[in-house]
């Protein structure tokens, strides 16, 4: 953080000349890839966030498989949208997909200039950022999309079936998304905006988590047979709360970092709206989920609160550079109030979504989305018909894929390893090991 401050000092300290105040073309270009660089690996952090939560929600027999699923869900995803993802998203896109050819790097220009040609700058520099810059920051996005799947299915789903999964979805499906909309592809030429990806990331993530919750169904002994909810309070409140402040700080690298650049003082302000935006709407998240936790769940609860916190930030997502800056407090408020509702909307249906992942990713982006197209920042038409292309998409192929895994593969665990935990049952290993195991009530049917 200082050295960007003192970078940004140097290039547009006081005292210049006002013939001088513009910054040169290799100065934006240095600055737009620092910028692609700093909010990438403030977007990566998001993963330790997503662990946390995800660790803290489930029951403490399961937190160590949540750790090495999202590990490994970084690490897949990065490899698949380096082989593939990425030129399917990006590079020469049609209408639907884009290239097929394996591996992505830097361009012919810039791999002459490591080699010491100096008559290549201009090439280089006309780019507007470094090649690989973007990549980085584009890739930290799909992992993103598959955490999202994670915490939904948590507790039941086997470690390898899911880690097949989320290769084919960060390698396949949400590329194919991406091309459509920010590649250029069909939706983008109607119109379809969606700034940080409200749909494009989180809705493809919640289609994909409720694919997948309907195929594997509920955890043994979730619903009673009277239809009843059997409760299942977080196992860690404090690694839950933990996990949303490190989402909420790494979402202004999500949405700070989709003004795409940071080279000019209309980038500076843009981003700068970006930020205190992402910030209100998180806000009022979580202050309407207070407000509603009681008239519909019967109490005032933390992890309705913290999720409305998240459902803030999806719901803002998909357009954080408003200028009027009550919009963001509204959208997200209505997020929040979604997401407590749709948790209960689920569970009275019998969907067991462990983290809430559905209503905060998918409802709440739905919902950012489209009010787009009501504060004047793309047809309303349009956003509609990019949300039901999408989910339609990404649910139908996803649910294909997970049956042929289950078919293929099993995804769910057996029922003693479930009831036993994961992390003992299929690791070896437990989260708390200076507790002793016992047989847990929750694990056998009403």
């Amino acid at each position: 953080m200082i050295a960007l401050l003192v970078f940004g000092f140097i290039l547009f300290r006081p005292g210049l000349a006002k013939g001088q105040e513009m910054v040169s073309g290799e100065s934006q270009f240095v600055f737009n890839t620092f910028a692609f660089l700093i909010w990438g690996g403030l977007v990566m952090w998001m993963a330790a966030g997503f662990t946390m939560l995800e660790a803290g929600a489930v029951r403490s027999k399961n937190s160590s498989m949540i750790c090495l699923k999202n590990i490994g869900i970084y690490s897949i995803a990065g490899l698949a949208y380096y082989a593939i993802g990425y030129n399917l998203m990006y590079v020469d896109v049609g209408s639907v997909i884009g290239s097929i050819q394996l591996f992505y790097s830097s361009s012919a220009a810039e791999i002459a200039l490591l080699d010491g040609a100096a008559d290549v700058v201009a090439d280089v520099i006309g780019n507007g950022y470094a090649v690989m810059s973007d990549w980085f920051f584009q890739m930290v996005f799909v992992a993103t999309a598959a955490s999202i799947v994670s915490g939904a299915i948590a507790e039941r789903v086997k470690m390898w079936t899911f880690f097949v999964f989320v290769l084919i979805l960060t390698g396949v499906i949400y590329p194919i998304v991406g091309a459509w909309t920010w590649g250029g592809g069909w939706l983008a030429e109607m119109g379809f905006s969606d700034f940080a990806g409200s749909t494009i990331v989180h809705g493809t993530g919640g289609w994909a988590a409720l694919a997948g919750v309907l195929v594997i169904g509920p955890r043994l002994g979730k619903f009673r047979k009277d239809g009843s909810v059997k409760p299942t309070p977080p196992s860690n409140v404090l690694m839950v709360t933990l996990g949303v402040f490190i989402l909420w700080l790494g979402w202004f690298g999500f949405n700070g970092g989709s003004q795409l650049a940071l080279g000019s003082a209309v980038d500076a302000v843009a981003m700068s709206n970006v930020l205190v935006n992402t910030n209100l709407a998180a806000a009022g998240g979580v202050v309407m989920a207070l407000l509603v936790s009681r008239p519909l769940l019967g109490r005032i609860d933390l992890f309705a609160g913290l999720n409305g916190a998240i459902a803030g930030l999806v719901a803002i997502t998909a357009g954080p550079d408003l200028v009027d800056h009550y919009w963001s407090i509204l959208i997200g408020a209505v997020g929040g109030l979604i997401v407590v509702a749709g948790i209960k909307f689920l569970e009275d249906r019998k969907v067991d979504d462990v983290v809430g992942a559905i209503p905060a990713h998918l409802m709440s982006g739905a919902w950012g989305t489209l009010v787009v197209g009501v504060t004047g920042g793309a047809p309303l038409g349009v956003q509609l018909v990019g949300i039901l292309a999408v989910g339609a998409f990404v649910f139908v192929v996803s649910s294909v894929v997970w049956r042929l895994l289950d078919r293929w593969m099993g995804l769910r665990v057996e029922p003693d390893i479930e009831r036993l935990g994961q992390d003992a049952g299929e690791l070896g290993i437990e989260s708390y090991p200076e507790f002793l195991l016992v047989p847990e009530e929750f694990g056998e049917e009403d």
